[in-house]
């Protein structure tokens, strides 16, 4: 007699197989949908919440793979996809318009890695097929341009009043490096430097951006401090290097996120092993465990760690950044890795809700 396939059945497949980017069962983050069964055929939507162009095949055969293994089903058909949707910031603030998720990247102490970070955290997110934004936010220090490939090009404007940012293998981006000298020193203020950061961020035509990366000045200071009150951000990823120096700043970047409402999304550890390239003899240069014992301390996830390795050096310098540079090389799979659960993070997060209340509006009439 022939086995009758139920969908409870499916369901239950589907909750014994695990996300190995969520590390969670596709029924729990109720990426399972519109599961049918007819006789002995199941068809089933995945959508997942975070960009995966890398990873759906994989996962639509273990999908796949999990469900035909029910006795009695003879074809399974699985659409895996991904959606990306704008999530909760903080309290009094909503979006920014054409933008979904704004991620800061920032660091403590500068030296650290944190552009190199922020531009190959972008770079990863848009191959997993993301629309993505970058935001050079260091108004001091512009590095993004030299990244990216685009020293010396200025924004054009369409209407007089906005900024179109400049492309670069895929990504929108915006930097004061765009409009001055790359010489020219910015000897500014601090209420200059924050106006400055908040007409970037504002009259620039971000078009429909999943995540906009930010790549934030060293520091806890005026800057930062804008970011947090009126800048409607997601989440923030701190760069840190493994020696106690750069761990006791990275400290304090992570609670003054903490203190005004924006959730951590995780810590990267920059130059954490460094492998001879002559010998092969690994070493650890600048201490050992620091990140992961930060992570414990502030109940914050590590990401991902990295090596001290000449070619991210020289591919940033060249315009070319490791995961574009060198996209088959073991720190782009680190740096794809790390994009990845930043997105998952972000999905985690309470979606945003304020487009769905209307505007209540008192008239006389």
């Amino acid at each position: 007699c022939r086995m009758t396939v139920t969908i409870e059945a499916v369901q239950t497949a589907l909750k014994n197989l695990i996300d190995p980017n969520t590390k969670k069962d596709f029924v729990s983050t109720r990426s399972a949908k519109n599961i049918k069964v007819d006789g002995d055929q199941v068809s089933l939507d995945i959508e997942l919440g975070y960009p995966a162009k890398t990873q759906i095949e994989a996962i639509r055969n273990a999908v796949v793979a999990a469900i035909t293994a029910i006795p009695g089903v003879a074809r399974v058909d699985a659409n895996v996809s991904f959606k990306i949707v704008a999530h909760a910031v903080q309290r009094n603030l909503k979006p920014l318009k054409g933008v979904k998720n704004i991620i800061a990247v920032a660091s403590g102490k500068g030296g650290v890695g944190k552009s190199t970070t922020a531009v190959n955290l972008a770079l990863a997110l848009a191959q997993e097929g993301a629309s993505v934004g970058l935001l050079d936010a260091d108004i001091y220090g512009p590095s993004i341009p030299q990244m990216l490939g685009l020293a010396g090009r200025h924004p054009e404007s369409e209407d007089g009043t906005s900024m179109d940012p400049l492309q670069a293998y895929g990504l929108q981006t915006m930097s004061i490096g765009y409009m001055i000298d790359v010489d020219a020193p910015m000897v500014w203020r601090g209420p200059m430097v924050t106006q400055a950061l908040e007409q970037l961020l504002n009259q620039t035509s971000w078009r429909d951006v999943d995540y906009l990366i930010v790549d934030m000045p060293p520091g806890t200071g005026d800057t930062q401090l804008t970011l947090a009150q009126k800048v409607p951000v997601t989440g923030a990823v701190i760069v840190t290097t493994p020696q106690d120096i750069a761990l006791i700043d990275a400290r304090k970047g992570l609670k003054m996120f903490d203190k005004v409402g924006i959730p951590i999304l995780g810590l990267v550890e920059n130059m954490s092993i460094h492998i001879c390239s002559k010998c092969g003899n690994e070493e650890h240069i600048f201490g050992h465990g620091g990140a992961e014992k930060m992570c414990t301390d502030y109940d914050a996830e590590l990401l991902g760690s990295l090596p001290l390795e000449l070619s991210i050096r020289e591919l940033a310098d060249a315009g070319r950044p490791t995961v574009v540079g060198a996209p088959d090389s073991r720190a782009a799979d680190i740096y794809r890795a790390i994009a990845r659960r930043v997105a998952v993070k972000v999905a985690e997060r309470a979606k945003d809700m304020s487009a769905r209340f209307p505007n209540i509006v008192v008239q006389n009439t």
